[in-house]
């Protein structure tokens, strides 16, 4: 199974990631949004996480430049399924949503065309069944950012088959990443585990436990982690976080059940860095008006 052409859905924040690292890893790209501006930002950024990659030695600047002419971007769904040999869907976490992308691009894309989803906690069967091609249908899920973050969950779906499961797992290596094979569950490994991380560590702050620098300081110099967990939901942002929460709590039962300061965040408009406020404040990540 002959992989040229990478369809990117969605060129928000894991989308432009994902375009990066496949277009270094030497694949023609198609970014696809249906808004004009998200192109233009996800190229600006593309182009500045190259360049910096130049200035640390890790890529000659004639691979940078390279990379970037790789990267296509439209706003044409069905081009994406009519040329593309394997798709990456990264639109937002609503399956309705990606129940309607998946039903357009099935109705374009020839019989050997990949599927394969970016969620993070989302059931890859379900979406699966939406098209005629439940055995090329897998979960990729990346991290962010993309380009840094070293894993991909490959996560196979009750049919998804043998060859592109390898397929799959070759477009990974090739963009310069470490795979885990993931048994379809709700959560997969990571946000799973996450998310009951994320959730107890919510419940503290309203019980007035620590503060939340402090809850972070202690799980990064106490536990090891390179991030603390109101920063981490800072930068996959809070409405992200709580539709995970709320999936998991509808699939998996009352331990994922959503703490009420973080449902109150996010009706506060809270959502993370990529607004400017979250748990903390980015006032130079602030939008302008």
């Amino acid at each position: 199974m002959s992989i040229q052409t990478i369809a990117v859905l969605g060129a928000g924040t894991m989308g432009n990631g994902i375009a990066h690292v496949a277009a270094l890893g030497g694949y023609q790209v198609l970014l696809q949004d249906v808004v004009e501006e998200a192109h233009r930002r996800a190229l600006a950024t593309i182009e500045s996480n190259l360049r910096k990659g130049v200035e640390r030695g890790k890529l000659t600047d004639a691979d940078a430049r390279a990379a970037l002419e790789r990267v296509r971007t439209t706003a044409d769904l069905e081009r994406c399924g009519r040329e593309a040999d394997l798709v990456i869907e990264a639109v937002p976490e609503r399956i309705e949503l990606k129940l309607q992308v998946y039903a357009t691009l099935d109705r374009a894309a020839p019989a050997h065309t990949i599927f394969a989803s970016n969620t993070s906690a989302l059931s890859i069967t379900e979406m699966a069944a939406a098209t005629r091609r439940p055995r090329r249908f897998i979960g990729m899920h990346f991290f962010n950012p993309v380009h840094v973050m070293k894993l991909v969950e490959v996560v196979r779906g009750l049919e998804t088959d043998d060859a592109t499961l390898g397929a799959t797992v070759e477009v990974a290596q090739r963009m310069g990443k470490e795979t885990v094979e993931v048994r379809e569950s709700p959560g997969f490994v990571t946000s799973r585990i996450n998310a009951l991380i994320g959730n107890e560590a919510f419940r503290m702050l309203q019980e007035g436990v620590a503060s939340a620098r402090d809850i972070d300081k202690a799980l990064k110099l106490g536990l090891n982690h390179p991030m603390g967990p109101f920063e981490m939901a800072d930068l996959v942002g809070l409405d992200t976080r709580l539709s995970i929460l709320r999936y998991l709590h509808q699939t998996l039962g009352d331990a994922y059940r959503p703490n009420l300061l973080l449902e109150q965040m996010v009706k506060a408009g809270r959502l993370g860095k990529k607004v400017g406020r979250g748990v903390y404040d980015y006032p130079e990540a602030a939008p302008r008006s």
